[in-house]
C-alpha cells in the first residue's frame, strides 16, 4: 500500500516538472541507464540469491526475459522519439518528455503489482516460473530507459550537427 501512496504523490509532481523544457546535456545521458541497470542487476541477484534455487535458467523462463528485454527496448525507442528537442539559439538542447511515457511506467507498475498474487497460484499451472514474469518486468525497465537515453543521444548529435529530426524545434 505505501507504494502506491508514495506513486500518487510522486507522479503529480513528477507530470508537473516534465511540463517545462529541461536543458539536454548528451555527454550525461549514460548516467542514468548505468545506475538503473545497476540497480536492477543488484535487485534481480538479489532475488535469485533468495529464490532457493529457482532462478528462472529454463528455456521458457529465459524466452519470457528475452521478450521482457525486447519489449522495454521498444518501448524506450518510442519514447526517446516522443521526447521533443528544442534547439536554442545559442546552440543548447532542450528536451521535454512526453506524458505518455510516465504514463506507460505507471501503469506497469501497477500491472506488476496487480499480478504478482494471482501469479503465484497459476503459475504451476502453466509451467512457468514466476519469478521469470516478475524479472521480465525489471528487464523491461532496464531496457527501456537504456533505449531512450540511446535515443535520445542520437538524435541530440544528429541535431548538434545541423541534422533535420522529425522532432526537434529550431529558434532561429
Amino acid at each position: 500500500m505505501i507504494p502506491l501512496i508514495v506513486l500518487a504523490v510522486v507522479l503529480p509532481l513528477v507530470l508537473l516538472r516534465n511540463r517545462r523544457p529541461r536543458t539536454l546535456r548528451p555527454q550525461f545521458l549514460w548516467v542514468t541507464p548505468l545506475i538503473v541497470c545497476l540497480a536492477i542487476g543488484l535487485g534481480l541477484w538479489g532475488v535469485s540469491q533468495g529464490a532457493g534455487g529457482q532462478s528462472p535458467t529454463d528455456p521458457v523462463s529465459l524466452v519470457i526475459l528475452a521478450i521482457g528485454l525486447i519489449l522495454g527496448a521498444v518501448a524506450g525507442f518510442w519514447r526517446g522519439k516522443m521526447t521533443t528537442i528544442h534547439k536554442e539559439p545559442d546552440g543548447v538542447l532542450k528536451a521535454q518528455a512526453s506524458p505518455a511515457g510516465l504514463i506507460l511506467i505507471v501503469g506497469l507498475l501497477l500491472a506488476r503489482r496487480a499480478i504478482e498474487p494471482w501469479l503465484e497460484v497459476h503459475a504451476a499451472d502453466w509451467g512457468v516460473n514466476p519469478l521469470a514474469i516478475l524479472e521480465a518486468f525489471m528487464l523491461f525497465a532496464a531496457a527501456m530507459v537504456t533505449a531512450q537515453r540511446a535515443e535520445m543521444f542520437i538524435r541530440a548529435r544528429r541535431i548538434r550537427a545541423g541534422q533535420p529530426d522529425a522532432h526537434v524545434k529550431v529558434d532561429a
